[in-house]
């Protein structure tokens, strides 16, 4: 049996090394590639802004159609802080019809009543059909995630319920459709941090989206990449799935008795899609990043910047939808979009890590 020379060996392992570090740069390349990070960005604005301080974050904001009642969800963000747990959040309310409006804790005690706490993520107005109204609140406690139910009465938040589940690990943002159900959507499909991560990476499609009926949890969508904000159409029929790492909107038949959705359309969008709200012509609202590791970076230091985008999706007669920048900045004044909020010709801009939110007019 003849023997390998140590040169061919060699040889050949340089090779193999050298294949490898071509296929890592290739890797890279392309994860730089499908993050925006190549793109070229050009700030424009269709929005009148200022900058309205008093809280902690702003990651989601939705309005009350009929009032013009805000609620905020807020709490210390960013992997820079101390590295430990942050201050308790708060909801806060912002009356858009006020002549000048102030902002109000709704929840100045919820963490004492709740076992781990109240760090409020996404969140969801319900108007039932007698007119009441109910805050849905994603909750990471230290003991886990839950959904905590508020009804909202006399300028008052007061917690009624609180839901968990083995299937909610990860819920970022949710959609209530009952006094007691709700679309949650769980951004990963993977429950540690190293699987979160290579789902990321990888852009692998194991995110999913949840509902529950007022007694358990199921399965209602599968196979997104990070599943992130909820819309809904008028008349409930069609639901619209923001994807982050997807960099798209999925949209899906709903049948409003079963609850059952049927994907029907994926929208490309390239950016990192984050939560959605429908205005009242039915035209909806995207907080976005259109620079995903930007933004990873801007999480870790927060004094980097990291750009906002926002984007106005209108129904065109016959089908499909006109795509339209309303604001792209690089991120001075509102880093790292991750909701606009529309009411009237208002527009409340949140943002992930920053201590404020932006008050906005349509030009």
């Amino acid at each position: 049996m003849t023997k390998s020379k140590p040169g061919k060996l060699l040889k050949t392992a340089g090779l193999a090394v050298l294949a490898l570090g071509v296929i890592a740069i290739a890797f890279g390349l392309k994860t730089w590639k499908d993050a925006g990070e190549f793109k070229s960005l050009e700030y424009q604005s269709q929005l009148d802004c200022r900058v309205v301080h008093g809280v902690e974050s702003s990651e989601d904001i939705t309005v009350d159609p009929e009032t013009g009642m805000a609620f905020i969800s807020s709490v210390a963000r960013g992997l820079d802080r101390d590295k430990t747990l942050p201050a308790h959040g708060a909801i806060f309310a912002y009356d858009l019809e006020s002549a000048d409006p102030q902002l109000v804790n709704l929840t100045p005690d919820i963490d004492r009543k709740l076992d781990g706490g109240f760090f409020p993520h996404g969140i969801s107005l319900y108007i039932g059909e007698n007119g009441a109204r109910s805050l849905f609140v994603i909750n990471h406690r230290t003991t886990g995630d839950f959904v905590e139910i508020f009804d909202y009465t006399d300028g008052r938040l007061v917690h009624r319920r609180s839901v968990s589940g083995a299937l909610m690990h990860s819920p970022n943002d949710l959609l209530a459709v009952g006094p007691d159900s709700f679309y949650v959507g769980n951004d990963h499909g993977a429950d540690s941090f190293n699987g979160q991560v290579l789902e990321d990476f990888l852009k692998l499609p194991r995110s999913f989206v949840l509902f529950f009926d007022g007694k358990q949890f199921r399965k209602a969508a599968q196979g997104l990449r990070y599943a992130n904000g909820f819309a809904l159409s008028r008349d409930g029929k069609i639901l619209f799935v923001g994807e982050t790492t997807g960099r798209g909107v999925r949209i899906y038949a709903r049948d409003p008795k079963t609850n059952e959705l049927e994907l029907k359309d994926t929208l490309p969008l390239d950016t990192g899609v984050d939560n959605l709200e429908m205005d009242a012509r039915g035209s909806i609202w995207i907080g976005a990043h259109p620079k995903l590791l930007t933004f990873v970076k801007h999480a870790k230091d927060v004094r980097k910047p990291s750009p906002s985008q926002i984007i106005q999706l209108t129904p065109k007669q016959g089908g499909g939808f006109t795509v339209k920048d309303m604001h792209l900045e690089e991120g001075l004044r509102l880093p790292a979009s991750s909701v606009a909020a529309p009411y009237k010709n208002k527009v409340l801009i949140g943002v992930v890590f920053a201590p404020q939110f932006g008050v906005c007019e349509i030009k």
